[in-house]
């Protein structure tokens, strides 16, 4: 038995679901919030792979570069706000996050 699109596309419709449940049903801890989000740009990466792979195409290859790009950087954001959050209000309550209003 071999792996077709239908599998992967299954694996990511289920990654991103599972996502969306953990943003949806976790909106005060911010490093749930942070992993759903990762978890959500790692479901579409596996769609790009498998239809770059499918239809024997490297621009979907080259697209999942950019967005592992864009995940590292919104990753080291949200891990320095939460860093100030937590030096200044001393929790990672979402709800705190209007302190920091300058």
């Amino acid at each position: 038995m071999s792996l077709t699109l239908g599998h992967y596309l299954t694996l990511g419709a289920l990654l991103f679901a599972m996502s969306v449940i953990g943003i949806f049903l976790n909106r005060r801890n911010l490093i749930v919030l942070l992993m759903a989000i990762e978890m959500m740009l790692l479901a579409v990466n596996i769609n790009f792979v498998a239809f770059s792979h499918y239809l024997g195409d490297m621009h979907g290859q080259i697209f999942v570069f950019f967005i592992l790009t864009v995940a590292a950087s919104e990753a080291a954001i949200g891990l320095a706000i939460l860093v100030l959050l937590m030096r200044n209000v001393s929790s990672i309550d979402a709800q705190d996050l209007n302190t920091l209003k300058g």
